[in-house]
């Protein structure tokens, strides 16, 4: 039996004029609010396990709450949209991060700091929960660019994350206004939503139920690979910092080499979906990608402080792209923009899940007396199997792969 899922080229193709121009800002705002919480914490973070006496397995666990919470909450995703409306739960959830952000001003404890990450990590969970099936809608065949400049503005804001914020911290003389700074542009787009958000006709297909998916053997492939790819990414938002300092560099200048990784992530994010040229077959790209993985992880293993801005470089540019391949393949199997929405909340939702896994790892291994080489050799590997299963991924096969018995 299809159940329904079959692709069907003629729905949903092409963006209405007023949506282009308003969706596409606030796209950009958006995913620029989206990563700087992550990434502020790891340029400052020796400062902060010293004021809050963290070990580095708790430290980890500062960026694997939010992960996990992105895993959790893609998976109610459609149930938030259908409750709540789509406006109203994406307007609440950046209000969340408006919060979580603004309470870092105030805390000096552990628990307070893994209580801030709680609340703006739900926020930022439900907003990328909510965003792959409003791009959907509004953009239609148009999606792949979408994506991209999402993911690109995404990983964007995580450069100015790990720029901002060690620079303010240090002018400050204090890590928290350099964590909290970042509630004044969660506020301004929430502000910018309200006027901006495109008015669109509201969905007429039915809802899907998300356990649906977990009898289709592609959407457990999708979310594997999803999550596993971007494991790296979120053990080197956390770790990378305190790597290099370990080899003796200033804070404020890893924080710029994390920016500088971003800067690379952003690149790679926008341009890989743009140099498809509306191809959808996915599988030289995401070879290309894993492969500029494999040299990044490779070179922080073997010889880091060589040509560190390379690695970084390298390794910015393929996690970026990846990304970016991830949610346009899973949104290009399904044309109906409830449904390609529905089956994008699965894969995020067992993928960060998994993308969680990463930091808390690498806290574990450092604690038990492990070095930052066993763990870059580990994602470097991760990224080989990657390369090699997505094969799987033709576009002849995606409505065979979405049928089940």
């Amino acid at each position: 039996m299809n159940d329904g899922f079959e692709y069907r080229p003629g729905l949903d193709l092409a963006p209405a004029p007023a949506v282009r121009l308003g969706g596409f800002l606030l796209l950009v705002l958006v995913g620029l609010n989206l990563r700087p919480f992550l990434t502020a914490l790891g340029p400052v973070l020796q400062q902060v396990q010293v004021d809050a006496r963290l070990d580095n397995t708790t430290a980890a666990a500062l960026t694997t709450l939010p992960f996990l919470l992105m895993g959790g909450l893609a998976l109610a995703g459609p149930r938030l949209s259908r409750s709540f409306g789509e406006q109203t739960a994406l307007l609440g959830a950046l209000m969340l991060l408006v919060l979580g952000a603004a309470g870092r001003l105030l805390i000096d404890t552990g628990t307070g700091l893994l209580m801030t990450a709680l609340v703006a990590g739900t926020g930022i969970a439900a907003v990328q929960a909510l965003m792959p099936g409003i791009a959907k809608r509004w953009f239609g065949e148009r999606v792949g660019p979408a994506m991209g400049l999402y993911s690109a503005a995404l990983v964007g804001g995580g450069a100015l994350g790990a720029l901002v914020s060690p620079a303010f911290s240090e002018l400050a003389g204090d890590w928290r206004p350099g964590l909290a700074i970042w509630a004044l542009p969660a506020l301004i787009a929430w502000l910018l939503w309200l006027w901006l958000a495109p008015k669109t006709n509201a969905e007429t297909s039915a809802p899907v139920s998300l356990r649906h998916f977990m009898r289709l053997r592609r959407a457990w492939l999708l979310a594997l690979f999803f999550g596993l790819a971007n494991s790296g990414y979120s053990s080197l938002v956390a770790w990378l910092p305190s790597f290099y300092q370990g080899l003796g560099i200033r804070a404020q200048a890893t924080g710029q080499l994390l920016a500088w990784m971003a800067m690379f992530q952003a690149a790679g994010a926008l341009l890989m979906p743009l140099l498809l040229r509306g191809s959808r077959d996915l599988r030289i790209p995401l070879y290309a990608v894993m492969l500029l993985q494999v040299a990044g992880f490779a070179g922080f293993a073997l010889a880091p402080l060589a040509v560190p801005a390379a690695w970084i470089a390298v390794a910015g540019f393929g996690l970026g792209g990846c990304f970016s391949l991830c949610l346009t393949l899973c949104l290009d199997h399904l044309q109906d923009a409830r449904k390609a929405g529905s089956l994008a909340a699965f894969m995020q939702g067992v993928g960060f899940a998994i993308t969680a896994l990463g930091p808390w790892a690498v806290g574990t291994l450092l604690d038990r007396g492990g070095d930052f080489a066993i763990a870059w050799w580990f994602h470097a590997g991760l990224a080989v199997l990657l390369m090699l299963s997505a094969r799987h991924f033709d576009p002849a096969g995606y409505a065979r792969a979405l049928k089940t018995p």
